[in-house]
């Protein structure tokens, strides 16, 4: 009789637990704190629905925070974000979905939406939009651990996803689909230079220089020591002629192989592209010298004009004394523009300081030539008017020193003397040629 009580007992509880509707639990949800911010800005009874739905939620009740959050107001801005944590623990990922649309509608810069929206896409397997939502939070919040750390999942996940199928496009021969693969990747890691490499080898096959130098550009950024990139990077910017930049890269590179002769000729090619030299030392204090010699003035007209005056298809004139001359080369192209003089016995002599009278008359030939070559020069002192005290009409250098003042390149001084034959300073020099330079500008 116990036996038979025993068993309709046991069958009586299997009965029941067929009949009863299994609720499976409620899936794992992260639920953040609540944002003080706005809490604080909330009546004292709405605080209290609020709080007491959000402690009903992290114990994954939602069946009771979703009776809480009914005692608020639709216009809250907690009523439609703790109805979608609400219905997404009890199951309903759909309506938990609109809801916490529903709430980026209302709040489009509350945190708690964004994490809750990017569970939803994750959950449901829509990984690029979980990882834009994940970014909204990380950019005002980059030290959130458990959203970085969804955050970085994703993104490696993704970026890999990309990149290997980028390779795989590109190995079958489907550039333009590889492309939009890697872009992909960029999406997600902008830092990747495995993509910005890949991507800059497409678009230098394509010859398109432009955009493969913006993602070489970019992976030198991100891995500034990388000789290889930077190689790369100093290469295309040398085939798309962007000289300056060429060269800053390949003086990079030379600092760290001094020794390195490929990288020594390329400066050479792109200083020679840029118009670049070296000054020697003694250029750079022709400035302080109380006289300056024929050789200075050489210097003088050749890198300063250096961007006017045309290189000449003349044989270089034979002179016998420059060899030991640091100015040797700038000796050369003077003379044979014409602009400064070599003695009947093929001498130049270099060391020869030049006078007030011998500048002006320097002056005078670069006008003059510089007027061949199309530049105008506007006399402002009528020739005739110039009385000069000091040198007499039969003076060889007398109407180089009347052209050259009715220029208003050189002066008088006011007891209408020249001074010819007194030396002339370096400083003095410079600042006559800069007038020229400045009345051709």
């Amino acid at each position: 009789m116990v036996r038979k009580a025993y068993a309709f007992i046991f069958l009586m509880i299997l009965l029941l637990g067929a009949c009863a509707t299994y609720q499976p639990p409620p899936p794992s949800f992260y639920i953040d704190i609540l944002p003080q911010s706005i809490v604080t800005e909330l009546s004292l009874d709405e605080r209290i629905v609020v709080e007491e739905a959000w402690r009903s939620l992290k114990q994954g009740n939602g069946s009771k925070a979703r009776k809480a959050l009914m005692r608020l107001d639709e216009q809250s801005p907690f009523y439609y974000v703790g109805m979608g944590y609400a219905y997404f623990m009890l199951n309903d990922v759909s309506l938990s979905e609109d809801f916490f649309k529903a709430a980026q509608r209302y709040s489009p810069d509350m945190s708690i939406v964004h994490l809750g929206l990017g569970q939803i896409y994750h959950r449901t397997g829509r990984d690029d939009l979980a990882f834009a939502e994940y970014r909204e939070i990380i950019k005002k919040d980059p030290n959130h651990t458990w959203v970085r750390a969804q955050y970085e999942n994703i993104k490696g996940q993704k970026t890999q996803e990309s990149l290997d199928t980028g390779k795989t496009y590109l190995d079958t021969g489907d550039t333009e689909s590889s492309k939009e693969a890697f872009l992909r990747a960029l999406y997600y890691s902008p830092e990747s230079i495995q993509a910005h490499l890949a991507l800059a080898d497409i678009f230098q096959q394509e010859n398109n220089l432009e955009n493969a130098l913006v993602h070489l550009d970019a992976a030198s950024k991100n891995d500034p020591e990388n000789m290889d990139i930077l190689i790369r990077y100093g290469d295309i910017l040398f085939l798309a002629n962007e000289n300056k930049r060429s060269l800053d890269i390949y003086e990079k590179l030379l600092g760290k192989e001094p020794e390195n002769q490929e990288y020594q000729q390329r400066v050479e090619i792109l200083k020679n592209r840029l118009g670049i030299f070296e000054l020697p030392s003694q250029y750079s204090a022709i400035g302080t010298s109380a006289a300056i010699s024929k050789e200075d003035v050489a210097a003088l007209l050749a890198v300063k004009f250096k961007d006017v005056l045309e290189e000449t298809s003349k044989e270089p004139p034979i002179i016998i004394d420059i060899a030991t001359s640091w100015a040797d080369n700038y000796i050369l192209q003077m003379t044979s523009l014409g602009l400064l003089d070599i003695y009947p016995n093929h001498t130049f002599r270099p060391k020869k300081i030049i006078t007030r009278a011998e500048m002006a008359e320097i002056l005078l030939r670069l006008v003059n030539h510089l007027r061949n070559g199309g530049y105008r020069f506007l006399q402002q002192i009528p020739p005739e008017s110039i009385q000069i005290s000091d040198v007499s009409p039969d003076n060889f250098y007398y109407q180089p020193i009347i052209q050259i003042v009715s220029y208003d390149i050189m002066s008088l001084s006011p007891d209408q003397t020249f001074k010819p034959d007194l030396p002339i300073s370096g400083q003095d020099s410079i600042k006559l040629l800069n007038i020229i330079l400045g009345q051709i500008r």
